[in-house]
């Protein structure tokens, strides 16, 4: 068995140990897969951890930066209290109107919006703060990402970046790889900014060897 096999053999069992099936979650993933969205989903157990963490903060207000087909977006509406919102920003008008189909037949489609266009192009109209941010988009833009990000979230407020180890790659600071260098320039952002507390964890799973960045912003 290879470790990509261990690690998808593990992450069913949790799930399976954990979380009960799902039939609007399984229905969002089969709606996004007929209509030929790129199966780059958070799993299942990453979607719940999402919800946990938004919970524990006590998010009222959400931004998301990235929705694909509003699998991730349906897992951070449950943590919303029946008066929350949630904004998330899509590129994609295709993959903007799965999600919002998605969002509608899983019940949260009145706490949520999905604005379509360039993230960084719509940024600055958005209106924080915001108790929670996830950004699960484009990493080139990740830098920029996080700069909005820390603007717009309220201090006590919580900032999650994905995809933030890259199968390893993250520790090559020579890649030429635009997703790693854009990356490591949000993480050197981070670093030197005094108004967050941050860490960032490797995950291995259905998804690979990947990780995630956690940060609190504190003034």
């Amino acid at each position: 068995m290879t470790n990509a096999q261990a690690w998808s053999q593990v992450d069913d069992y949790l799930v399976a140990a954990l979380q009960p099936p799902d039939p609007v979650l399984e229905a969002a993933l089969a709606a996004s897969e007929a209509a030929g969205l790129p199966a780059i989903n958070v799993a299942p157990n990453q979607g719940k951890l999402l919800m946990l963490l938004a919970q524990m903060a006590g998010a009222r207000r959400i931004l998301e930066i990235g929705t694909l087909g509003g699998y991730s977006t349906i897992w951070l509406a449950r943590a919303l209290p029946a008066d929350g919102r949630l904004l998330s920003l899509e590129y994609d008008p295709g993959h903007a109107e799965v999600a919002r189909k998605n969002l509608d037949r899983a019940g949260v489609g009145g706490l949520c919006e999905v604005r379509v266009g360039r993230a960084l192009d719509l940024l600055p109209d958005v209106e924080g703060p915001f108790d929670f941010v996830f950004i699960d988009a484009d990493k080139p833009s990740n830098p920029g990402y996080f700069d909005w990000a820390l603007k717009l979230t309220r201090p006590g407020g919580v900032i999650v970046i994905d995809n933030v180890v890259r199968n390893g790659g993250i520790a090559s600071g020579d890649s030429a790889d635009a997703a790693i260098q854009g990356t490591r320039r949000m993480f050197e952002a981070i670093a030197a900014e005094p108004r967050v507390e941050a860490c960032a964890v490797q995950t291995v799973g259905s998804k690979g060897w990947d990780g995630f960045c956690l940060a609190r912003v504190v003034a």
